[in-house]
């Protein structure tokens, strides 16, 4: 503890009293620097709770300590030299609260986090971006009619690229419909067999556990209902769309995909495949750019740790410059 008598001085121009500027600490603060640069060396390795408790102080006080250097580092992350992004939103708390963010696929960091996850959330990177925009190639996203109109908008020579873990997952979600549908018109022997079948379909093959016998409950289901082996197998042959070399091939591949599709009649695989065909440029802009969101999704599983340690948000401009680090720091980011 520092106790020290400050002197105060007084203007003769204008009457104004102030206490004199010291050294070691900031102004309005009740610690010296030097006590501060050794708080945030221990946020390096301990969560803000646990420094907060080892020094005696409140969780507020270590907080602001560590804000105001991701402040100096990490606020207003350069734009300069952007060329490939990838937007998503991620969900933040309880309410369905969600923030849009942006990425540098090149370099892995998120240069931009926007409230909401509308057209409207990216307006103010718009703005940062200024003429920097026509610097900006490719943009990998969702499927989300929101972004695809706010990025052909106000990025009209970047290629849109959508993503395959969203295709997938839009796939899935077919596929579980289907099965709902048929589980409910089928008969008492066969929804013994079809039960606890909903989490096979989505595994890929290579990882049924034998252990569990899964790879027999799964055929046992596909070979009692011819329609729900037909979407299973498109659903598969669906993901080597990717495993091509060229755009031409995959284009036909895609066409071909969805031909069939809907030449089954079942509406689950007739609507993805119009939503396919619909989006068929960002699909195959893929084979140009070879980008994805998938270290957008890296990122999203980060940021879930640190709303886990954090129990949640409880400063939105501290949340904004954590994130702005992530790419850097490999500390404990809150407590």
């Amino acid at each position: 503890m520092v106790v020290a008598a400050l002197p105060r001085v007084q203007c003769h121009d204008c009457g104004t009293t102030r206490q004199i500027k010291i050294d070691f600490a900031d102004a309005r603060r009740s610690y010296t620097k030097g006590w501060a640069k050794y708080a945030l060396q221990l946020t390096r390795s301990m969560t803000i709770k646990d420094v907060a408790d080892l020094l005696g102080v409140t969780w507020d006080v270590i907080k602001e300590i560590k804000k105001k250097d991701l402040q100096r580092r990490f606020a207003n992350p350069s734009l300069k030299d952007v060329r490939r992004i990838a937007i998503d939103e991620i969900c933040i708390g309880k309410g369905h609260r969600y923030v849009t963010l942006v990425m540098d696929l090149d370099s892995g960091a998120i240069i931009f986090v926007g409230e909401g996850k509308s057209a409207d959330s990216l307006a103010p990177f718009w703005k940062r971006l200024g003429r920097r925009r026509h610097r900006i190639e490719a943009v990998a996203m969702d499927m989300s009619s929101a972004y695809i109109l706010a990025v052909r908008g106000n990025l009209p020579k970047a290629d849109i690229v959508f993503d395959r873990f969203h295709v997938v997952k839009l796939m899935n979600e077919k596929l579980t419909m289907l099965r709902r549908q048929l589980f409910q018109k089928a008969t008492a022997d066969e929804k013994s067999v079809l039960k606890g079948s909903r989490w096979l379909l989505l595994k890929n093959p290579e990882n049924l556990r034998e252990d569990r016998d899964e790879e027999a409950h799964l055929a046992a289901a596909l070979q009692l209902n011819e329609p729900l082996a037909k979407a299973y197998y498109l659903k598969e042959e669906l993901r080597t769309f990717w495993g091509h070399t060229f755009r031409w091939p995959a284009q036909l591949f895609l066409r071909s995909w969805c031909k069939r599709a809907i030449a089954t009649g079942l509406e689950p695989l007739k609507t993805m495949a119009k939503t396919l065909l619909r989006l068929e440029e960002g699909l195959l802009n893929y084979f140009e750019h070879r980008i994805s969101s998938g270290p957008m999704e890296g990122t999203n599983n980060k940021i879930k740790t640190v709303q886990r340690q954090s129990y949640g948000i409880r400063d939105r401009e501290y949340f904004e410059l954590t994130l702005y680090s992530l790419h850097q720091t490999k500390y404990a980011l809150v407590g």
